[in-house]
């Protein structure tokens, strides 16, 4: 097993294995943890273990030609989207930005380029509504576990697919960054909302208010036409939460989070913090 070294994770960013090595080591399984896994010593590892075939899952790291070609058969990757859709390290939060109603997931044969192998399975898979980057993952990894299993037991036995990608189709989804939580509240109300769902649970969708960093953890659309005030301008404080002006439309804040704070209704923050019609969240603190 070859996962990423131990990292600061958690609230005290103490370094912390990753869950694939805390299972692998209840499993009583070796686990190699390289700062670079395409060095000789790594390669050297795994090819005195003579695979058949590796099994890459959002790995986060790009793979070297010469490490490919380790195993026998070769190696199988498995994607969360439909390729060639999404290449790249955040396909399931872009297909979410960008209002997609359905996403998947797809095994394919691993070459030098990003993403841009031979498929062999894929499946579909429809975006809800209450879907955000953390629940959507999780239901894609429950599709996509029997997926790679199928993939490797046809390659295996000589029977996996080949299906060539149009290397000029698709899109690629970079790697998101801290600063791509920033919500701006001059989009408009469906563009703000996937975007909130897009950063959840992490780099986190950010807003400010006051001068206070705010984490916004569910949204809805109340109102995608028209204009109610200026953009994150507070219009309406009610039990189901705040009602906040965009560039068109309004958004309906049900749960957020303070900085230093726990999770609350939007409701009971409105409570303590009672803002005044007209006040506004922004996009930076002021």
């Amino acid at each position: 097993m070859v996962t990423q070294p131990d990292r600061p994770r958690g609230r005290g960013l103490e370094a912390a294995a990753s869950a694939v090595a805390r299972v692998a080591a209840e499993l009583g399984m070796n686990v190699l943890k390289p700062e670079n896994p395409n060095d000789e010593p790594t390669r050297s590892a795994l090819a005195a273990l003579g695979p058949d075939l590796f099994a890459v899952v959002a790995f986060g790291a790009i793979l070297s030609p010469a490490l490919l070609a380790v195993p026998r058969l070769g190696a199988i990757n498995l994607h969360g989207s439909r390729l060639p859709q999404y290449r790249g390290a955040s396909p399931v939060q872009r297909a979410l930005w960008d209002g997609q109603s359905s996403t998947g997931v797809t095994t394919l044969w691993m070459d030098e380029g990003i993403d841009t192998g031979d498929i062999i399975l894929e499946t579909s898979m429809p975006i809800r509504d209450d879907d955000d980057a953390g629940s959507l993952a999780a239901r894609l990894a429950e599709a996509g576990a029997p997926l790679l299993a199928d993939s490797l037991v046809l390659a295996h036995d000589g029977q996996a697919p080949r299906t060539p990608q149009d290397r000029a189709r698709g899109s690629y989804a970079k790697k998101l960054g801290k600063q791509d939580g920033v919500l701006d509240w001059k989009a408009g109300s469906r563009q703000i909302w996937n975007h909130q769902r897009a950063v959840t649970p992490w780099p986190g969708a950010t807003a400010f208010f006051r001068g206070e960093r705010i984490r916004l953890e569910r949204t809805r659309i109340a109102l995608e036409s028209g204009a109610r005030g200026e953009p994150g301008a507070v219009v309406g404080v009610r039990e189901s939460g705040i009602e906040v002006a965009c560039g068109t439309g309004t958004l309906e804040i049900e749960k957020l989070k303070p900085e230093g704070r726990s999770l609350l209704e939007a409701s009971a923050w409105a409570r303590g913090a009672r803002p005044a019609s007209g006040e506004r969240f922004t996009s930076e603190r002021t």
